[in-house]
């Protein structure tokens, strides 16, 4: 039998306050986010060669792009997302399947891959709690498809969706860009404090590639009283079922380590978060 595993790319240190402590970093919060949805966790540093991160792919059985702060084109966040991109279109193709999941920023990258350019745009929200403009799709999509109606209802009309962003795709931008519309079916809009409307949730119209602008982690995850963080019972509900949902696509990748003792090793268990909650929001994160 064999155990769930799943990818973190780590981060950038963009924040001043952090650079002590290492180049690159993942909050614990998405750690623990796939952790609860039932899958261990392991940290895909930025400095590897291509074959290496072939290697890994085969080991995994999902990927998170998390949130932050990095060039969507140039840097070694999208270089890195962009092998495994194209390592898991590949894949699913061949009836490999392998899901990706992108918060925040990671959905914006996902968006750069599937347009081959980057079509973001201001559309800040930044530390609110919106409830969600879901669309008909959302009702018969797979994301949200063991959610009870009664969470739907509540999803759309109470702020369980925390945002933390200044940018993001103009919903008419999607629906222009044929590669953006041909790829993906919009779940969910928002508007921005400017009054752009924006594309909120994505789900991959043929591959398991999924993308949300706001964060789920944080509803049980992160407690920064000066931060909109959503923690009621309906928030904490929708980030559990969206947690069991990502690890649950991974159930079906057949994908596995071959050695224990390598495998024991390159978890994130290997690590010790830092406590940041003192100088960052996130209450631990880890860093490499």
């Amino acid at each position: 039998m064999f155990l769930l595993s799943y990818g973190i790319l780590t981060q950038l240190v963009s924040d001043d306050v952090m650079r002590p402590f290492g180049r690159t970093y993942i909050p614990d919060s998405y750690v623990t986010y796939l952790e609860s949805g039932g899958s261990r966790v392991m940290p895909i540093r930025l400095t590897l060669t291509t074959a290496e991160y072939e290697n890994i792919f085969w080991k995994i059985n999902g990927l998170l792009l998390i949130g932050g702060a990095a060039d969507l084109e140039t840097s070694d966040f999208a270089r890195v997302a962009k092998i495994f991109y194209k390592l898991a279109l590949e894949a699913n193709d061949a009836g490999d399947f392998f899901p990706i999941w992108g918060t925040c920023m990671g959905m914006q990258l996902l968006t750069v891959l599937v347009a081959g350019q980057n079509l973001l745009t201001n559309t800040t929200a930044e530390n609110v709690a919106l409830p969600l403009n879901l669309t008909a799709d959302a009702l018969t999509s797979r994301m949200f498809q063991n959610f009870p109606k009664r969470l739907l209802k509540a999803l759309a009309e109470e702020p369980l969706t925390g945002n933390f962003h200044n940018y993001g795709l103009e919903v008419k931008t999607f629906q222009e860009n044929q590669k953006l519309h041909g790829f993906f079916t919009p779940l969910s809009t928002n508007t921005a404090e400017n009054g752009v409307h924006f594309v909120s949730t994505l789900e991959g119209k043929k591959y398991p590639f999924y993308g949300v602008q706001w964060h789920p982690e944080v509803n049980r995850f992160q407690w920064d009283r000066k931060l909109s963080f959503p923690h009621s019972p309906h928030a904490v509900q929708v980030s559990s079922l969206l947690a069991e949902f990502f690890v649950n696509e991974g159930r079906r990748s057949l994908h596995h380590f071959d050695n224990p003792e390598k495998e024991a090793s390159s978890l994130i268990y290997m690590h010790k978060p830092v406590y940041t909650a003192n100088f960052t929001s996130y209450e631990q994160a880890y860093f490499f």
